[in-house]
């Protein structure tokens, strides 16, 4: 599999490739200064294998590219302008705020965000310790979509279905310095009707490195609509057309087109991996999963998205290492999960004192029934951030 996926890709994205290696990791921790949090790593995909040889696990982990197309396109929700946000009709989704607790430790069934960077998996196989990297640790089925996922444009977001958590761990709270392996972890998430767990997993990027260019019109524009690209449901497009006042062509379904699924199939005897569009059977006996979901969600059937209270589990994305603003940032995914129509948003702030007064502001808001579009000003301090 690892030839085919080398010789598929132009020489610049094969020296992407080649660091995406288990011995890297090895390497750093036998011949470099001692690093723990590299020791734990190592423990994690050590511990992953040791479970996996002793009861290979069943079912399907699915990776999808979900694309905003950047021109008008029939049948798709194209990448909103400016104008479009400022006409929104779109009521603000319920806000809840969480002290405490990990995104990955929420008991709802709900999309939850990945701060990550845009190659897939980040420094996961290397030095880097922070929110991906752990994610990657803790879920290792997430390191296959590095292979065949390549780095990720302003207007995508990937999204994975059905990950298992194999460890626990410790240290969340100052990242890499106190990032522990800190034993099994057996995950109880229920299963789809394809063999997928309940856990769905949105990567998006955010800007890095930006500084005071963060607050600029352009590149606050990229980072909502990268949020909504992660949030947005595939089968509600001319909902999004009336919210958003006729802003383009939409059509009834986003999934046929220019949205594929990659599956990785996990079986007693064998793992392959299947890269095709959704295509119609008449039986879903003796398929692949991809098509399982295709067939299924075409004639209505039982999906994940279909069920819409599926809300947003987010955090501080694009702050820490990446030097956002936790103000700026957590507006924004307010606003695009609101436009995307999740019925709630769970805020996980982590300590960071910038976002103690969220929990008022939030209230503030839904009691005033604010719209994305509705001219109204939330004064934090010395900031002024425009809703």
């Amino acid at each position: 599999m690892l030839a085919c996926v080398f010789l598929s890709h132009p020489a610049e994205y094969c020296s992407v490739l080649l660091i995406i290696m288990l011995m890297y990791l090895f390497d750093m921790c036998l011949y470099e200064t001692n690093d723990e949090k590299m020791e734990n790593k190592i423990k994690c995909i050590i511990h992953y294998f040791e479970r996996i040889c002793s009861h290979m696990p069943t079912g399907l982990v699915s990776f999808e590219r979900k694309v905003l197309p950047l021109e008008d396109v029939a049948l798709c929700v194209t990448y909103p302008k400016a104008d479009s946000w400022s006409k929104s009709a779109t009521s603000l989704c319920h806000f809840e705020v969480h002290r405490s607790g990990l995104i990955e430790d929420q008991s709802k069934e709900a999309l939850e965000v990945d701060f990550v960077n845009r190659y897939l998996g980040g420094g996961a196989l290397r030095r880097g310790c922070v929110q991906e990297e752990i994610r990657f640790m803790i879920n290792p089925e997430l390191i296959a979509g590095m292979l065949f996922l390549p780095s990720m444009a302003d207007n995508e977001a990937i999204k994975v279905v059905g990950p298992e958590r194999f460890s626990n761990y410790t240290g969340w709270y100052r990242y890499a310095l106190s990032f522990r392996f800190a034993g099994d972890y057996v995950d109880k998430r229920d299963v789809d009707f394809i063999g997928r767990r309940k856990k769905k997993i949105i990567a998006i990027d955010a800007l890095c490195g930006m500084r005071m260019r963060q607050y600029r019109f352009e590149y606050l524009l990229r980072e909502i609509n990268k949020a909504f690209c992660g949030f947005f449901y595939q089968s509600k497009c001319q909902q999004y057309q009336r919210l958003f006042k006729g802003d383009g062509p939409c059509g009834a379904q986003l999934d046929q087109g220019i949205q594929g699924s990659d599956c990785i199939s996990r079986s007693n005897r064998s793992v392959g991996l299947q890269e095709a569009p959704y295509v119609s059977v008449g039986t879903n006996e003796g398929i692949h999963g991809d098509e399982q979901i295709g067939n299924s969600e075409e004639k209505g059937g039982p999906s994940l998205e279909h069920q819409y209270d599926v809300g947003v589990v987010t955090g501080n994305w694009g702050c820490c290492a990446f030097g956002g603003d936790p103000e700026i940032k957590t507006t924004i995914q307010w606003l695009a999960a609101s436009q995307a129509l999740r019925p709630f948003i769970s805020y996980h702030t982590f300590g960071v004192e910038a976002l103690n007064t969220l929990d008022e502001t939030s209230k503030c808001c839904s009691m005033d029934t604010l719209t994305l579009a509705k001219p109204q000003v939330l004064k934090k301090g010395r900031r002024r951030i425009s809703k």
